[in-house]
């Protein structure tokens, strides 16, 4: 954990560890195979992400573009980071439809941060997003590694290509964001308010990206992304946590969706993937009860918790859910936006007071 305020080197995939441990139990030994590389190649990249994390902080020589600097790299299914360089920011569309995904997808969440909150790419400062695709053989996941994103291709049983929902991008770029903000410490309740805010920035990206509101969208992460064989929609719901799937393979959702179920466990960072279900369903009520637009409100008082330097980096629910009430509230006074927090995080069980 992080100690007198300094940076706690996080390396973060969208797939939780214990569904890639449960499919590492498989009977089916191919099954099997592909998730524990997937696993031992997590481990690899956590233990150099903890050796060589720097935490970057100095402020931008100039304004910084409003355009995003994209670079993407093709990995060729090895190993080596960042790959072969494949396509600028300025280039034709690819005959690769992955890495015009990637993209797409880093596009989206460049341009949510700058039309809905001013911020110049993820570290505020108009960092180029690099990105590479068709990373290892059969690697079931997608990270940030504290510098770019990296997508594997899925193994094809349970899942597909990680490029295809635009809310997987979202999410592994907003870790970056937290990274240059609050830094909230990857364990026990902080790990899932780390873990949850990314999915809340994932599904305010999608549904920015789609023009949808708040009623109109699906609340699922990582929907497209399971097999057609797979029992599911997604990877998790923030509409209904614990829904997501129900599958002979992958075991059924243990997320939370209150305080009443939560999940003490030293796996998995503490539960960071599963308990940051409760802050997930907290951010759905109030933005379905506001309406409209996700990311007009709802996103704007949970970006200015992340970015007003009162959250902690070792911050419990609690603290979250109090700061969020008070930043509805001086952002938009006593009214329906105050309201609609606290009835939250009450329907949650988590105090705000």
């Amino acid at each position: 954990m992080t100690t007198n305020g300094g940076f706690e080197p996080v390396f973060c995939t969208i797939v939780p560890p214990h569904l890639l441990d449960q499919l590492a139990r498989h009977d089916d030994p191919a099954i099997a195979e592909r998730a524990q590389r997937t696993l031992e190649r997590d481990a690899a990249h956590r233990t150099h992400r903890r050796i060589t994390a720097v935490r970057t902080t100095a402020a931008p020589a100039a304004t910084p573009s409003d355009q995003p600097n994209r670079t993407i790299y093709d990995a060729g299914h090895q190993e080596t980071l960042p790959g072969q360089k494949v396509h600028g920011e300025n280039d034709k569309p690819a005959k690769d439809a992955t890495v015009n995904r990637a993209h797409a997808g880093l596009g989206a969440t460049f341009e949510l941060y700058l039309k809905a909150y001013g911020r110049h790419s993820i570290d505020g400062a108009g960092l180029p997003l690099n990105a590479t695709v068709h990373y290892g053989e059969h690697y079931d996941n997608a990270f940030w590694n504290g510098e770019q994103m990296v997508f594997g291709d899925g193994d094809g049983t349970t899942f597909l290509d990680f490029t295809i929902p635009v809310d997987v991008i979202g999410h592994e770029l907003t870790h970056g964001v937290t990274q240059y903000t609050a830094n909230l410490e990857y364990y026990g309740q902080s790990g899932a308010l780390n873990e949850s805010v990314s999915d809340v920035f994932g599904s305010v990206i999608k549904q920015y990206a789609l023009g949808q509101t708040a009623d109109q969208a699906d609340w699922l992460i990582g929907a497209g992304l399971l097999a057609p064989s797979v029992h599911g929609t997604a990877l998790r719901s923030m509409k209904a946590p614990g829904t997501a799937y129900d599958d002979p393979n992958l075991g059924k959702d243990p997320q939370p969706a209150s305080m009443d179920h939560y999940v003490h466990t030293s796996q998995d960072n503490g539960g960071v993937h599963i308990n940051s279900g409760i802050p997930n369903h907290a951010f759905y009520l109030v933005a379905t009860a506001i309406g409209g637009h996700s990311w007009e409100k709802a996103g704007q008082i949970w970006y200015d918790v992340l970015t007003g330097g009162e959250l902690p980096s070792d911050a419990d629910f609690a603290a979250f859910a109090r700061l969020t009430a008070a930043a509805a509230t001086s952002r938009y006074g006593e009214g329906k936006e105050a309201k609609a927090v606290l009835d939250a995080w009450s329907q949650v069980k988590v105090p705000t007071s």
